[in-house]
């Protein structure tokens, strides 16, 4: 079982696969830091300052603590955040889009199948004829 387990690991899809989760993960991180950083300053800026990552609807506001009492946290609708995330997302479908295109550019086509011709047996025939001749 250990052996069956060690091939199924060595098999070069299951190393593939990996190599691809870790530089989703990269790639995740590196677009999170362009939305956050680059795109949504450029679009709060637009919209007149707005802070995107603060736009939220406060259900229960927070409590400090206060002596005997625990602290109550804030209870809110954080919809800016989820606005952030949804611009990550197109960023993030349209870089996979460009990086499918060019890897369906760069894949050669399929070799055209060679140009049909008489078939081994028709050559052989005229072969045949020809000597009789």
């Amino acid at each position: 079982m250990l052996k069956e387990f060690k091939n199924f690991i060595m098999t070069g899809n299951v190393i593939e696969f990996a190599v691809a989760v870790i530089m989703a993960g990269a790639v995740g991180l590196v677009v999170n830091g362009f939305v956050n950083d680059i795109v949504m300053p450029f679009v709060g800026h637009f919209t007149g300052g707005v802070d995107f990552a603060n736009l939220k609807i406060v259900l229960t506001e927070a409590v400090p603590a206060n002596g005997d009492a625990a602290a109550i946290a804030e209870n809110a609708i954080r919809y800016g955040a989820w606005i952030n995330t949804l611009v990550n997302l197109v960023i993030v479908g349209l870089v996979m889009f460009i990086i499918i295109k060019a890897y369906g550019k760069m894949k050669k086509p399929a070799p055209a199948p060679a140009p049909s011709g008489p078939s081994d047996n028709d050559l052989l025939k005229e072969i045949r004829d020809l000597l009789k001749k």
